[in-house]
């Protein structure tokens, strides 16, 4: 598969400056891109790169325009613009559809002809699959889940029974929607389970990354909404919400009945406690870990950057001590107050 740069832009937009007929059959890096690649260029640190780069042909914005002489595309948002030429260059696979060989069906499950369950794949009883669905090699669908049209799970998913899929939900290997929530109440001592009896529901082009885990509501339904995207060993706990075109990197964690809005980006590592609110276009640093619900948009973080160890433990015994440090300051304020008011 190969396209011109014309091509190209005939389809998404764009200015080319020099050759129009250059032949484009793969991405690369500045770095690396040879003869039929396409790079980008969105971050000014790369500039030295894009001077050297052997590439076929670059995208860039139009205050790169004039650093390389080679083939271009001009665009607003260049990395962008190459998720999307890659993706016309790389085209994900589509089912061929028919339950395989090996895989288990249960009489009652109802599954398109255009749908494709492959060997040591499990769909139970009452399970809707709709038409384009993927259900790959020993994946689970469960008793009366529905999977709207072309959804994808990789081998080793686990969708437990009820939950619910929109279209064109694809979900990573190891990925499980549906376990119980934490839900425990304490009695002299020990531990009750409460029953989970709420679902997940799952919105349309929502991307789950590998070992990501979304619990069920205990009582009303855990919800991702649409477009939102989840990183690998992401773990989002019983009845939590989150807003539309949300994306969250590797090893987020919300505790449960957390809502996050709209169009908010969560930093890897971050953690935000239970029953907390984050609005919409917010921000969170990786490694930040949010503990009071943040009602304006913006970016928050509360991170404690690394250090040499020694300058590290110096300055980690003074933030243990800070508490102490603010009171003997307000008693020699209150001094010096008490002073000048006797010399007044």
């Amino acid at each position: 598969m190969a396209f011109t740069l014309a091509e190209i832009a005939s389809r998404f937009g764009g200015r080319v400056v020099g050759a129009p007929q250059v032949l484009i059959r793969q991405v690369g890096t500045l770095e690396r891109a040879g003869e039929g690649q396409i790079a980008f260029l969105a971050n000014p640190r790369y500039r030295a790169q894009l001077q050297a780069t052997r590439a076929a042909a670059v995208i860039l914005a139009a205050d790169a325009e004039a650093l390389t002489p080679v083939p271009r595309i001009v665009c607003d948002n260049p990395y962008a613009y190459f998720a999307r030429v890659s993706q016309l260059l790389n085209p994900v696979a589509a089912a061929a559809p028919g339950v395989q060989p090996g895989a288990h069906v249960a009489p009652g499950a109802r599954v398109d002809r255009a749908a494709r369950v492959d060997a040591g794949a499990t769909v139970e009883e009452g399970a809707t699959l709709a038409a384009g669905c993927w259900i790959g090699a020993g994946s689970f669908v469960g008793q009366g889940a529905q999977l709207g049209e072309g959804c994808r799970l990789y081998p080793s998913v686990v969708i437990y029974p009820g939950c619910r899929l929109g279209a064109r939900v694809v979900l990573h290997s190891g990925a499980v929607i549906g376990a119980d929530g934490f839900g425990i109440a304490r009695e002299a001592g020990r531990w009750i389970k409460i029953p989970q009896i709420g679902r997940v529901v799952i919105g349309d082009d929502v991307e789950i990354g590998a070992n990501t885990t979304i619990d069920r509501g205990a009582i009303e339904d855990t919800v991702i909404e649409d477009g939102v995207k989840l990183d690998n060993q992401i773990q989002i706990g019983h009845n939590c919400r989150v807003g539309a075109h949300t994306a969250m990197a590797g090893c987020v964690a919300l505790a449960g009945s957390a809502v996050v809005g709209r169009r908010c980006t969560i930093g890897a590592g971050s953690i935000i406690l239970g029953h907390l609110s984050i609005c919409d276009d917010t921000q969170v640093s990786a490694d930040t870990v949010i503990t009071r619900s943040i009602r304006a948009p913006g970016t928050y973080t509360g991170l404690f950057p690394f250090d040499e160890h020694g300058s590290w433990a110096r300055n980690t015994a003074l933030v243990r001590h800070l508490a102490e440090l603010a009171g003997r300051v307000r008693r020699l304020e209150q001094q010096l107050r008490q002073k000048d008011q006797e010399h007044g």
